[in-house]
């Protein structure tokens, strides 16, 4: 399944993960790897940022604090997002920040012009996207010379106890080894790519029994073995505006 048909299917999922409160614990889920991922990208003061999968806005609100104004202007953050719910929830918990816009649309289609974000972040989004070369090929496009791409996925072959949740988590995904999202990101002409285990730090409780593992020490290896990163760099190279495009 591919393009609108895809898209639909994406918004409606977590649109439902919005209504049923299953996306009130990404923050809390994925903050520790997501910490140790934006300290990685040092963001500067009047930076330009795309959050591509924004959820419900937490991250792009971290990085908002820290891209804010500096000596060559206020920085900005885009947050992007297929589910309509999610950037409702993300905008309203956002009122007090000037340098945030979230934006309601398909990573397949970043409606953005080209060669403008300093750093791009995606968390825990991108094995999601249907068609994850076309949503490269946008990333590249929005992308300034010289700028930075973090991908931060914790479900991957190198981390077996992730492969449990294929089959629960109600959403197709893709699921892809560290060295196949590596020649992914060399194909699309990424330079100076990178591959990090993050590790999850937060503590495990001795008497786990939730539904995601199996127990309390499987849950522990989960979290040792860690988040995939990717981290590449696009080269010193100017996208071309797109064509015209007749809908």
């Amino acid at each position: 399944m591919q393009g609108k048909d895809a898209d639909e299917k994406l918004r409606q999922g977590f649109n439902n993960w919005v209504l049923t409160g299953r996306a009130d614990g990404m923050e809390s889920r994925h903050l520790s790897i997501a910490e140790q991922t934006i300290r990685r990208m040092d963001l500067k003061p009047g930076e330009r940022v795309l959050d591509l999968g924004c959820g419900t806005g937490w991250a792009t609100r971290v990085i908002a604090r820290l891209v804010a104004e500096g000596p060559v202007g206020f920085g900005q953050v885009i947050g992007l997002d297929i589910s309509d719910e999610m950037i409702a929830r993300a905008r309203e918990a956002s009122r007090e920040f000037e340098n945030i816009l979230f934006v309601w649309s398909s990573a397949e289609k970043i409606p953005w012009e080209e060669n403008y974000f300093n750093k791009v972040l995606s968390i825990e989004a991108f094995y999601y996207y249907p068609d994850q070369e076309r949503v490269l090929t946008e990333m590249f496009r929005v992308m300034a010379p010289k700028a930075q791409l973090y991908i931060l996925i914790n479900l991957y072959k190198e981390n077996p106890h992730s492969l449990r949740w294929v089959d629960k988590l109600g959403i197709p995904i893709h699921v892809r080894s560290e060295n196949e999202y590596a020649e992914m990101l060399k194909r699309h002409t990424f330079e100076e790519i990178e591959i990090h285990h993050v590790p999850d730090e937060s503590p495990t409780r001795v008497d786990y029994q939730g539904a995601g593992f199996g127990n309390a020490q499987e849950l522990s290896d989960y979290k040792r073995i860690g988040a995939l990163l990717l981290i590449a760099r696009k080269p010193d190279f100017l996208t071309p505006p797109r064509g015209i495009e007749i809908y």
